[in-house]
């Protein structure tokens, strides 16, 4: 099947004289790290290794709070800061889900899908782009269909997905704070998109680590001026705000990066400090719906009430 990919004259004339740019990169890793790059788990440690570093500079940019002012004036909630119980426990939750989901898969996936022989060429700078931002919108139609799924039905929600909305603020390591069905149809996703669209395996790597980077940062807390979403243009991308509306009010912007699925069906929805959905009230720690699934389905309800009906429970 011929893929956008296949068409170099096109990309020649977005990006022209780059084919050889990443060569002497792709050459080097054949050449020295084979072994290690045919493995079925250098995904893997790629991709938690890049989660773990991307967290830490927001992990830190909450540590210090209000004592940097140039910093936490970009935190979408000021009151609002993750505390030691809280992050033991979505790294608890995540390393359960990578040593009990993840690595099995990977390892059962050797013997379905064995090693192939790397390509000699590296990709050239354009079909390394093309092939990200493919990838990102192909996940991106992907996991809105089945977040909007798991919202809509409740047993659904309450089953594979509550766990992902026990934050109301999220923060950077509530990232991956999922149930294990959740995260394996996540990195199935992630490990067949690139496939589907006949990616180059150095295309599918940079993908891999920028979708860790972009949904860290969706989940970060911080609204920073370097912000995807910000640089951009149009509005076309979700980015830290609108994601943080959707843990205000679940039933909005199911998109994970985007936003044109929520505004073509009608599911997008802005910030507005005017109603609290960036500053309720209460704890940090809540469960939006879990605690009262009813609530999830009743949009009339602010996230300032129905902090203070969980508070109650």
């Amino acid at each position: 099947m011929e893929t956008i990919l296949d068409h170099s004259y096109y990309l020649q004339i977005i990006c022209p004289n780059n084919e050889k740019i990443l060569q002497p990169f792709w050459d080097y890793l054949c050449t020295n790290y084979l072994d290690i790059i045919r493995s079925p788990l250098f995904p893997v440690i790629l991709t938690v290794s890049c989660y773990f570093i991307f967290c830490i500079p927001y992990l830190i940019c909450n540590m210090m709070g209000r004592r940097w002012p140039f910093i936490h004036k970009y935190k979408i909630h000021q009151n609002r800061n993750p505390n030691l119980s809280m992050i033991l426990r979505c790294c608890a939750v995540t390393a359960y889900n990578h040593l009990f989901f993840i690595f099995p898969a990977s390892v059962a996936q050797w013997y379905w899908r064995p090693p192939l022989p790397l390509p000699e060429e590296a990709p050239s700078i354009a079909e390394v782009l093309i092939g990200v931002v493919g990838c990102l919108l192909l996940f991106d139609f992907q996991y809105f269909i089945w977040h909007l799924i798991h919202h809509k039905n409740k047993w659904l929600y309450k089953t594979f997905h509550a766990l992902h909305h026990e934050y109301m603020a999220p923060f950077s390591l509530a990232t991956q704070c999922l149930g294990g069905w959740e995260l394996i149809t996540v990195g199935f996703w992630t490990s067949a998109d690139p496939i589907f669209l006949k990616c180059h395996l150095l295309t599918t790597w940079v993908f891999m680590v920028c979708h860790v980077y972009v949904s860290v940062e969706d989940h970060s807390g911080y609204d920073f001026p370097w912000s995807t979403s910000r640089l951009v243009p149009f509005g076309i991308y979700g980015g830290p705000v609108m994601h943080d509306v959707h843990h205000q009010r679940p039933m909005t912007n199911f998109a994970p990066h985007f936003s044109h699925m929520d505004r073509l069906l009608g599911t997008h929805s802005k910030f507005s400090y005017s109603k609290g959905y960036l500053e309720p009230e209460g704890v940090n720690e809540t469960c939006c719906a879990s605690n009262d699934l009813d609530s999830l389905y009743d949009d009339s309800i602010t996230p300032s009430e129905r902090t203070a009906m969980n508070n109650k429970k």
